[in-house]
């Protein structure tokens, strides 16, 4: 590392950590000018605002836009240094470009290593706390503080031959019912229980079912069991009866990938969703490295116009960035799109773009 490359970094860092401390003082204003009736609604001490609300809703702010940020923080102080024939002067002095794009390239590289670590453990802690104020005083409907949480039948797989059912289940009392539960053997079922309601024991951590009627079926044999009250250690806990718009945000990376491989043996349906946000906390990060690397290339280069016109470029391929984005999101949890896919394509379509820049810059 050089003088050069030091100079660099420290301008990249020094301009990042500015932009993206003004849009974080920003957004903070403008939520609490949104959410003033909501806090007063609350009760809570402006204490616990700040701790429990502001200090979780910083971090979700900063990393939803952090690549856009990048981004635009190394086109505008690039494009200053081209204006003043900085870049001009290191190319005449025999530096390769490729060498010009070291220490952007190890910048972005740390940027995007600080990212992916928040993603995968810092930001899913914060969003427990946000969401929570979101869930229970601004939308008013969540599974915090609901009544009920009902739906006509909620489906979901128990192992690889065991299905279930529940009509209504309530996340307040952690009960619900009727409950069924059926397990087949190639295309026959050869086991039926059904209860009026299933509730569960805190004390023992285990299903207790009410009234509950077993059938074992063989061939045109049948035994039948009925109980008044049965415990069954079933491998899914109250939480994940749980309806939660907000589940996939507030998990872990490890967290997410077990609940995804649970979900798969349960055959949930939605999980394409849970997929994608596995796949876009590794994607994110690497994009970081890859719009760094397109900022660079498109502000070195001396125009007419100066900052202005490197920015409104830069702001059409950020534009067309987010775009892409959303829209394979979009496809892969409404449609069949593969999430691999989707979590990549805008990171595999703008390494090409940047590619082709990078032939087609100045040397």
């Amino acid at each position: 590392m050089k003088k050069l490359d030091w100079y660099i970094i420290k301008k990249f860092l020094t301009t990042f950590f500015f932009s993206i401390f003004l849009f974080a003082v920003i957004s903070v204003v403008v939520d609490v000018g949104e959410k003033t009736d909501d806090f007063v609604k609350s009760g809570w001490s402006f204490g616990r605002i700040v701790m429990d609300y502001y200090i979780a809703f910083i971090p979700h702010i900063i990393a939803l836009l952090f690549p856009l940020f990048v981004f635009i923080a190394v086109i505008f102080f690039t494009s200053k240094m081209a204006g003043k024939s900085e870049i001009v002067a290191i190319l005449a002095a025999g530096v390769s470009f490729r060498r010009v794009l070291r220490p952007y390239f190890v910048a972005g590289t740390m940027l995007a290593a600080l990212l992916w670590y928040a993603n995968r453990l810092v930001i899913p802690r914060a969003e427990v706390k946000r969401t929570y104020f979101e869930d229970v005083y601004v939308n008013g409907n969540s599974s915090y503080n609901p009544l009920t949480d009902k739906k006509k039948v909620l489906y979901f797989r128990i192992d690889s031959f065991t299905y279930a059912g529940v009509h209504t289940y309530d996340t307040v009392r952690k009960s619900g019912g009727p409950f069924f539960m059926h397990r087949l053997k190639g295309n026959q079922v050869v086991y039926n229980l059904r209860a009026e309601t299933i509730r569960w024991d805190t004390a023992v951590r285990k299903w207790t079912l009410d009234n509950a009627v077993e059938r074992e079926l063989n061939g045109l044999k049948e035994k039948v069991w009925i109980s008044g009250v049965k415990v069954m250690n079933f491998n899914f806990k109250p939480a994940d009866l749980r309806s939660d718009d907000f589940a996939k945000d507030k998990m872990t990376t490890p967290e997410l990938n077990h609940q995804i491989q649970l979900d798969k043996l349960r055959g949930t349906e939605g999980l394409n969703s849970l997929i994608i946000e596995s796949y876009r906390r590794d994607a994110t990060p690497v994009s970081v490295i890859i719009l760094t690397l397109i900022g660079a290339i498109v502000a070195t280069r001396k125009v007419r116009g100066g900052s202005g016109m490197h920015l409104a470029l830069g702001f059409i391929l950020a534009a067309v960035f987010i775009l892409m984005d959303r829209f394979s999101t979009i496809f892969s949890t409404k449609g069949n799109f593969p999430p691999l896919i989707a979590a990549w394509l805008p990171n595999v379509v703008f390494s090409c773009v940047a590619y082709y820049l990078f032939k087609k810059a100045q040397k």
